[in-house]
C-alpha cells in the first residue's frame, strides 16, 4: 500500500469483488498534523486497519486545509465511492465541503481534540473501531449549514468566539504558546476588550414566515440543527437531520457576566432562559449596525467549525437538508455504544 502526499496522484483502491459486493473505491485523506507529529506512522496504521477488513484504501496526507480540499476534489473526480476525512472538526469540514451534494459517501476518522461531529453521530473515537464503522456501517443523509455559501457541519458564530480564535492563533504563531494556554490568554484579552455586536436578525422558518430582531450582544451562535444547552449534555445534538438551523443569542451582560457564562458552559450549567435566547429557522440573515468612527462596518469575523474568516455582511445562513451522506454505526452498534457509555458513567459516579 502506497501512502502519497496530496500533491501526487494515487492508485485506485477497491474492495474485493464478490457476488454480493461490487468493487468500490475508498479514498482516505488525513491531516498531516494529526497524530502528534507521526503522520506517516498514523497513515500506515490506517492503511493496515482497512487491509484487515479486506479493503484497499488509498491514503493521502494533506499539509493544510487547501490540500485537504484539493485531495477531496481529486478523489471525487477519480470516482471514489467513499471519501474519508481523518483529523479534527476543521479537517472534517474541509473534506465534507467537497463531498456534500455528491454521490460519494463520507467517512470520518476522528483524530482531533474534541471531535464534536463524530460524537454527535456516535462514530467511534478509537481508530480501529472508526475504520470498522466505515467498512460495516450504514449510510445516513444529514443536513449541513452554510453562511454566504461557506459550508459548516457543526456551527458558526459571531462576536466573542471568533475574536478569541484569531488572538489564539496569533499567540501560537508569534509566541509559540500551546493551543490551550494561548486560548486562555486570548479569552482574557477578549474579556478586557468587552466586545459587543449591534445586529439585526431576519429569521425565516420553513413556511417562509419571517420575523426581525435587533440585539446588542457579545455572542451569536448558529448551529446545524438543535444543540442541547441544559445540564451535562451541553453542546450535543440528538439529530443532524431535522432540517433546521438553531440560533442562540447571548443576553447582554457585563464582563463578570461573561465570565459567569463561560464558567457555566464549562461545568454544564447553562440555562436557556437565563443565559440566552434560542430560535429555530430555515434561513437567517444577520446584518450589523456596528460603526467605527463615522463608518459602518460591513465585514465581520465569522467562525465556521472553528475556522475564522472575514465575510461581507449581510450574512445569509441557510440549512441544506440531507446534503451529506455519512457512514455511521448500525443501529445495533450505536445501541451497544450507548450502553457502554451508560455503564462507564455509572461506574465513574460510584467511584
Amino acid at each position: 500500500m502506497t501512502i502519497r502526499p496530496a500533491t501526487e496522484s494515487a492508485p485506485t483502491a477497491e474492495l474485493p469483488r464478490s457476488s454480493s459486493s461490487p468493487s468500490i473505491k475508498v479514498a482516505v485523506i488525513i491531516n498531516a498534523h494529526a497524530g502528534g507529529g507521526h503522520a506517516q506512522e498514523l497513515a500506515q496504521r490506517v492503511t493496515d486497519g482497512f487491509h484487515q477488513h479486506q479493503v484497499e484504501a488509498n491514503v493521502t496526507l494533506a499539509a493544510d486545509g487547501a490540500a485537504l480540499i484539493d485531495a477531496a476534489r481529486a478523489a471525487l473526480e477519480d470516482g471514489a465511492d467513499i471519501i474519508v476525512a481523518g483529523g479534527g472538526d476543521g479537517s472534517v469540514n474541509a473534506v465534507a465541503s467537497v463531498v456534500s451534494a455528491s454521490k460519494a459517501a463520507f467517512g470520518v476518522l476522528p483524530l482531533g481534540t474534541l471531535n464534536h461531529f463524530a460524537k454527535d453521530l456516535n462514530i467511534p473515537l478509537a481508530l480501529d473501531d472508526a475504520i470498522r464503522n466505515i467498512v460495516e456501517g450504514r449510510r445516513l443523509a444529514i443536513d449541513t449549514g452554510e453562511v454566504n455559501g461557506v459550508l459548516f457541519i457543526n456551527n458558526s458564530s459571531l462576536g466573542l468566539y471568533p475574536d478569541i480564535v484569531r488572538d489564539r492563533e496569533k499567540q501560537q504563531n508569534r509566541l509559540g504558546r500551546g493551543k490551550w494556554l494561548a486560548f486562555c490568554w486570548a479569552a482574557m484579552g477578549a474579556l478586557r476588550r468587552y466586545p459587543f455586536l449591534d445586529v439585526r436578525m431576519d429569521i425565516k422558518d420553513d413556511q417562509d414566515n419571517a420575523e426581525s430582531h435587533r440585539r446588542r450582544t457579545p455572542f451569536v451562535f448558529i448551529g446545524n440543527n438543535e444543540y442541547l444547552m441544559d445540564g451535562l449534555n451541553i453542546g450535543k445534538r440528538n439529530s443532524l437531520s431535522d432540517g433546521k438551523l438553531s440560533l442562540y443569542v447571548c443576553h447582554r451582560t457585563g464582563r463578570l457576566g461573561l465570565v459567569r457564562l463561560a464558567l457555566h458552559a464549562l461545568f454544564g450549567r447553562l440555562l436557556q432562559a437565563r443565559d440566552f435566547d434560542m430560535l429555530s429557522a430555515a434561513e437567517i440573515e444577520i446584518d450589523t449596525r456596528h460603526r467605527h468612527g463615522q463608518h459602518r462596518i460591513k465585514r465581520l469575523r465569522v467562525a465556521t467549525d472553528g475556522e475564522v474568516t472575514i465575510m461581507q455582511t449581510p450574512l445569509v445562513y441557510r440549512i441544506r437538508p440531507a446534503s451529506l451522506t455519512v457512514i455511521v454505526p448500525t443501529i445495533a452498534d450505536a445501541d451497544a455504544s450507548a450502553d457502554m457509555k451508560d455503564t462507564r458513567t455509572f461506574t465513574e459516579q460510584e467511584a
